[in-house]
């Protein structure tokens, strides 16, 4: 370790306990990467503070040493959101987990960044309230993580994304100072500072508290599982039902090559030879959602579905999103490795999307499977492969770069909730016209003028840190999944 390196490290060990700091090469490995595993560069520091005052400490202590710094949470990232490009200091945030305050007079609860999302949601069982943002990897992430991404879930058709549901932020910004916007009450006058941050991808700071909003819980749910012939049947349908003027709390798809994975981890009871599968849910009052499920029932047999199951107890309700939420968990069973996309395009080009991810398996001869919020038009498609082989790697990423320039061709977007990261800089250019780029840089570096706060991700920095960006050929490491 360089002797600037030493020296930090030294001042570091006299804010951090032994336990929460880690700076041997043995332990540090374990934080080169995220989700997202084909690059990879290890920090040379990870800290895991308790309090905003140690966050605060860090990056006054990164600054006067003018060393690039990140924020972590679960490292569930699949863009590469939180790796360490520049080496530097890590902050992994996954020891403040505390709620702070559920207040359900007011709809509101205050809770520490490093709180796994699916912990608020079994505090908040039996009070009559939930919160909404459900992300597929709810039972890991963490609501810090969700801020930065802004990210989705199933649910979020109907009830928004997570920047819908925070109400103010509690953050260290680059230059150390501890700031807040919003609140309790939200944003009361001004510009939507909060909604600004959501979805910075940690490069305005370093979250330490969260307001979020609290919704009070349906009456009543009503979910179904359609079975379909063809991938082609099932997205006929999911347009048919938004067509219908039904905006059910979640809409999703699962093609053969996932229900199969799922069925060989868990069965479920998922018919095998079925083209693809729909999760359909809606909520509300029984009236209206008995109805509405009737609606749904007549829409997918009109496009194809051979069944449509329905869920009549809160056990098999249960059953289903459990099989939902542990997709990804069971693709372990199909590659060494996975590379997870995330586009959006509107609605009725799913069907085209969906035909030229099959040609572009073929094409790059991988395997794709896909698993995603048909509902609003979120894609996920999973592209399996083996990171020791690098020709496997230079392919996938190749067909990952096809599929998201075809949702921008399709009048969409290269992210629905995942993020930039490293991953998708070299979209920006693509997506947004270079006045956009421009200001967009512009509003970073109010935030982070030296640069030095996740350096390298969304957009380009140049000599932030003083390095290239890794690139994007080959694995940093050759190990698999």
């Amino acid at each position: 370790m360089a002797t600037v390196a030493s020296e930090i490290l030294t001042r570091l060990r006299s804010i951090y306990a032994p336990e929460d700091l880690i700076a041997s090469e043995d332990e540090l490995i374990v934080y080169e990467c995220d989700g997202y595993v084909v690059e990879k560069k290890m920090p040379e520091i990870v800290v895991f503070p308790t309090t905003s005052n140690q966050v605060v400490e860090t990056v006054r202590l990164c600054n006067e040493f003018d060393i690039p710094f990140v924020p972590r949470g679960a490292g569930t990232s699949l863009a590469g959101g939180t790796l360490a490009v520049g080496g530097g200091v890590m902050i992994c945030l996954t020891r403040m987990r505390q709620i702070l305050e559920i207040n359900a007079r007011d709809r509101f609860a205050i809770v520490e960044p490093g709180l796994v999302n699916v912990h608020l949601t079994q505090n908040l069982k039996g009070s009559g309230f939930h919160y909404a943002p459900d992300p597929s990897s709810q039972g890991a992430c963490t609501l810090g993580g969700n801020v930065a991404t802004n990210s989705g879930g199933p649910h979020t058709l109907k009830y928004g994304v997570t920047v819908n549901h925070v109400l103010g932020v509690e953050f260290v910004s680059p230059s150390g100072e501890l700031i807040q916007l919003g609140g309790p009450l939200g944003e009361l006058n001004g510009y939507d500072l909060t909604g600004l941050f959501v979805g910075s991808e940690g490069t305005f700071g370093v979250v330490t508290k969260i307001w979020v909003r609290l919704t009070r819980d349906p009456a009543a749910y009503r979910t179904m599982l359609g079975i379909f012939e063809t991938v082609s049947d099932a997205t006929e349908a999911i347009s048919g039902i938004i067509g219908a003027g039904i905006i059910p709390a979640a809409l999703e798809m699962m093609d053969q090559g996932i229900v199969g994975a799922l069925e060989d981890a868990f069965h479920f009871g998922f018919p095998l030879d079925a083209g693809a599968v729909l999760l359909i849910e809606v909520d509300g009052l029984d009236v209206a959602v008995d109805l509405e499920k009737q609606k749904i029932i007549e829409l997918c047999k009109q496009h194809g579905a051979r069944e449509v199951r329905s869920a009549d107890t809160p056990a098999e309700r249960q059953l289903l999103w459990k099989c939902r939420k542990q997709a990804f968990g069971a693709i372990g069973r199909l590659a060494p490795s996975y590379c997870t996309q995330d586009g959006v395009v509107p609605r009725t080009k799913l069907p085209e999307i969906l035909d030229f991810i099959i040609q572009t398996q073929k094409e790059f001869d991988i395997r794709i499977v896909n698993v995603f919020h048909a509902g609003d038009g979120n894609i996920h498609p999973i592209l399996l492969f083996d990171e020791r082989d690098e020709d496997q790697v230079k392919r996938v990423i190749a067909a990952g770069d096809a599929i998201l320039s075809k949702c921008i061709e399709l009048g969409g977007s290269v992210t629905g909730e995942h993020g930039i990261g490293v991953e998708k800089i070299n979209f920006m250019d693509k997506l947004f016209a270079a006045d956009d780029v421009s200001v967009m840089t512009d509003i970073r570096s109010a935030f982070n003028p030296k640069g030095n706060c996740s350096p390298h991700k969304i957009l380009p920095t140049a000599g932030a840190c003083g390095m290239e960006h890794i690139e994007r050929d080959k694995p940093g490491r050759q190990a698999a999944m």
